[in-house]
């Protein structure tokens, strides 16, 4: 099934507001789904999917004082960001129940970043959609600290100082979908640590439909999470590697296409120890030789999904992931 006969309908009152703030371009319908899919659409851990801030106060932003008080308010909200906000150097932290999303094609979070959660605020059912991120003073996005049911959906990420987007320190169920990685060399780090080994048995994370566009590295680089699912995402000129599964991680890498990556997958690095590896139905148009190792948990245990031929992820991807398109 392709991306545009995959649209659902939407679900909740405050999605429903978030479709009706933001304009939706003539063509809309590449890889605009509604509803998170992959793990974030999983019900696990007391939450029915991922419904952000559904049944909640719909609000609009244009600064970073307006921003920082609604994402860190202990009750639901739907935050539409108007224009660029310019955060400063800091991390702004985003508490549980929150739906963040960009109107338009030109909001935009600059100088600063998000946190979903702190160690005694949890950053649970949150989504963020149609939003660009640059130059942040640390991670574009970090999922950290516990959160779980996160979506992260048709951002733009570019030009940060750490890591674009980090998912670590015990989080669970996450969708990354759709996204634009361009011009940094951390892209997505997956677990914290080789030392954090609490990580293990969480960091449930899937990515799918995302452009990997000349980053160097860690897209994802992973750590003893499993299953993660990486499919039909677009990778070209990743200068250092694709995918790196390491200290015992579990990763289904399929229905990708790499093009110009001389490492697509690797099983171990730098100095951490191997992961294992189930790799199918790529391509890999002047790559290297993918690296595998041992089984993975399927992700279909957890969902179902449909794999678009990879041989069309670059016109699907090139057309659907960014801001502009929900």
């Amino acid at each position: 099934m392709s991306p545009l006969n995959r649209r659902r309908l939407l679900t909740g009152t405050a999605l429903a507001a978030v479709v009706a703030t933001v304009p939706r371009p003539a063509w809309a319908g590449v890889g605009a789904l509604n509803v998170a899919d992959g793990f974030a659409g999983v019900n696990a851990l007391g939450q029915n999917g991922t419904t952000g801030g559904a049944g909640g106060q719909a609000v609009t932003v244009t600064t970073a004082a307006a921003l920082a008080d609604y994402v860190g308010r202990k009750e639901p909200y739907v935050i539409s960001v108007s224009g660029r906000i310019q955060v400063g150097d800091e991390m702004l932290t985003v508490v549980a129940n929150k739906t963040i999303v960009g109107v338009g094609s030109t909001a935009e979070i600059t100088g600063g970043g998000l946190q979903l959660g702190s160690t005694t605020r949890p950053g649970n059912n949150v989504i963020i959609r149609n939003l660009r991120f640059t130059d942040a003073a640390d991670d574009s996005i970090s999922v950290t600290n516990s959160a779980h049911h996160v979506w992260i959906d048709h951002c733009d990420l570019s030009n940060g100082y750490d890591g674009l987007l980090d998912v670590k320190r015990n989080s669970d169920y996450v969708t990354v979908s759709w996204n634009h990685f361009h011009h940094h060399s951390k892209a997505a780090l997956l677990g914290h640590s080789d030392t954090y080994t609490t990580d293990r048995g969480k960091l449930r994370v899937t990515y799918h439909h995302n452009f990997f566009d000349g980053t160097d590295q860690r897209h994802p680089r992973v750590r003893f999470g499993e299953p993660v699912h990486v499919y039909n995402n677009y990778y070209r000129g990743n200068s250092l590697y694709g995918v790196a599964s390491t200290m015992d991680a579990g990763v289904v890498v399929e229905g990708n296409y790499f093009e110009n990556v001389a490492h697509p997958i690797l099983s171990g690095y730098d100095k951490s120890g191997p992961g294992r590896v189930v790799e199918r139905n790529n391509i890999y148009a002047g790559s290297g030789a993918p690296e595998t190792l041992g089984t993975v948990v399927e992700p279909r245990t957890y969902y179902s999904y449909t794999v678009d031929d990879p041989a069309s992820v670059p016109r699907l991807v090139t057309a659907g992931a960014g801001v502009g398109r929900v």
